[in-house]
């Protein structure tokens, strides 16, 4: 797989998990509004559930950028072995 179907392929993974997440909420949602207590319950482990898929999501692509400008520094290339590729050297 390439570096750009695994970035998609991953934010396609976020996206299905906070449909899902929404999804829950919505069956739950009949028998969470006759109580306030379930009723914040239910919204607030839905909203942190998906607060949490971006907080992982965003450190994925920060980590990402800091990768790609390792590899964009000739000089790190060029110290790193394999010219910063990450393969194993041949026997």
């Amino acid at each position: 797989m390439t570096k750009s179907s695994l970035h998609m392929l991953k934010g396609v993974g976020y996206v299905i998990s906070t449909a899902s997440v929404i999804l829950l909420a919505i069956v739950s949602w009949s028998s969470a509004s006759k109580s306030i207590a379930l009723t914040a319950c239910l919204v607030g482990g839905a909203a942190l559930s998906i607060v949490g898929m971006f907080c992982r999501w965003l450190t994925y692509e920060i980590e990402n950028s800091r990768n790609d400008e390792k590899d964009k520094s000739p000089a790190l290339r060029q110290a790193r072995p394999n010219g910063g590729k990450n393969r194993p050297n041949a026997l």
